[in-house]
């Protein structure tokens, strides 16, 4: 089981999306190197195949331009120059669909397996990647024996197709000397395009297995400790220390504005020790009467202690003190049934400053 290479424990937790997301970005995947090589060599068969006649008559006009020509040429250093050239040019427009082919198979086949992502940090200068004694430890590495064994399979995988193609067609390969140069060219052509075939179907199943592996070792790699499991937690959703003082200060903050709508309100209605609710209505702007603060024990104490001092009348009615407190949240209107209760008080608290309801 993989160790903590900090001492932080075993690597027992499987990793987070977090830290498969930060991987990414720093261009750690799961890739099989294997499947790019297949998809290449798929890319490639079906280059040569479309462009066959395509390529074919262009390596007729390379030969036409070598070897055929009216008089014998000067031969000098700008007409060897000159000749090399085109015979280049023609070569590169020759390949071009081929390589076309293969550029394209090789981003399809990383694109399949890791999406579209461009990390820097993953092409960044590092002096650990020339160090000598990192580079020594990668030699004798898990993922250095994955790579050795996978080329040995290669090995063997198209030595055997090759054995058992050719031991297949060895009585006709024996008797290719009565057939014309060209037949047999284009018998040997036939099985090594067989032996081809077969080694990239078996290439598919190397690779798809290589990719299985390299998938279920990444992500053993990207293991997490317990301890690296709660501190990702704490900066994901913050310390709980952190978040207890935020929400302390946000309820101090919100407890200082709803005590400072307390000298504006009409009345405060209390039962009368444990709870106080603070109520105000302006015809002009508000369709019911509304509770503007409210709170219990010290809260109400203190409430109360504001309204005496801001000259806004106190009244003691303990079901409507109960009922507002545990209905109405602070900023909203009070409900059609305790319409008649605070009506009630309103007037009687409108009587005493003389003004109308």
């Amino acid at each position: 089981m993989a160790e903590d290479p900090e001492g932080g424990g075993e690597k027992t937790e499987d990793a987070s999306s977090r830290k498969l997301e930060k991987s990414r970005e720093e261009g750690q995947v799961a890739k099989s190197m294997e499947i790019p090589s297949v998809f290449v060599l798929l890319a490639g068969t079906l280059g040569l195949y479309v462009s066959a006649y395509f390529l074919y008559k262009n390596f007729l006009g390379v030969l036409h331009d070598g070897l055929f020509f009216n008089l014998v040429p000067e031969l000098n250093d700008v007409a060897a120059v000159h000749i090399l050239f085109r015979c280049t040019i023609r070569l590169m427009i020759m390949m071009a669909p081929v390589m076309a082919a293969v550029f394209i198979g090789a981003l399809v086949s990383n694109y399949l397996q890791v999406g579209f992502e461009v990390s820097w940090k993953a092409i960044e200068p590092k002096i650990s990647r020339i160090n000598p004694i990192s580079g020594f430890k990668q030699k004798f590495s898990s993922i250095a024996f994955a790579e050795f064994i996978k080329s040995i399979l290669k090995i063997i995988i198209v030595t055997i197709v090759a054995y058992l193609e050719v031991k297949k067609n060895i009585d006709s390969l024996v008797r290719l000397y009565d057939h014309s140069t060209a037949y047999i060219l284009l018998y040997i052509l036939k099985i090594a395009f067989i032996i081809y075939l077969k080694v990239i179907a078996a290439m598919v199943i190397l690779a798809v297995l290589d990719y299985i592996f390299q998938r279920w070792k990444f992500l053993q790699d990207q293991k997490m400790t317990k301890q690296e499991t709660k501190d990702e937690l704490k900066q994901t959703e913050g310390d709980p220390q952190v978040k207890s003082r935020i929400r302390q200060l946000q309820t101090e903050a919100a407890r200082k504005r709803m005590m400072a709508e307390v000298p504006e309100a009409d009345v405060v209605v209390t039962n009368p020790t444990h709870l106080a609710v603070v109520l105000k209505y302006d015809g002009m702007t508000m369709e019911a009467p509304r509770v503007v603060a409210k709170g219990a024990g010290p809260v109400a104490e203190n409430i109360k202690k504001i309204a005496t001092e801001s000259d806004v009348p106190v009244v003691e009615n303990k079901e409507l003190a109960r009922n507002l407190y545990k209905i109405v949240d602070i900023g909203g209107d009070v409900p059609t049934e305790l319409f008649q209760a605070v009506a009630e008080i309103l007037a009687y608290v409108y009587k005493l400053k003389g003004k109308s309801v």
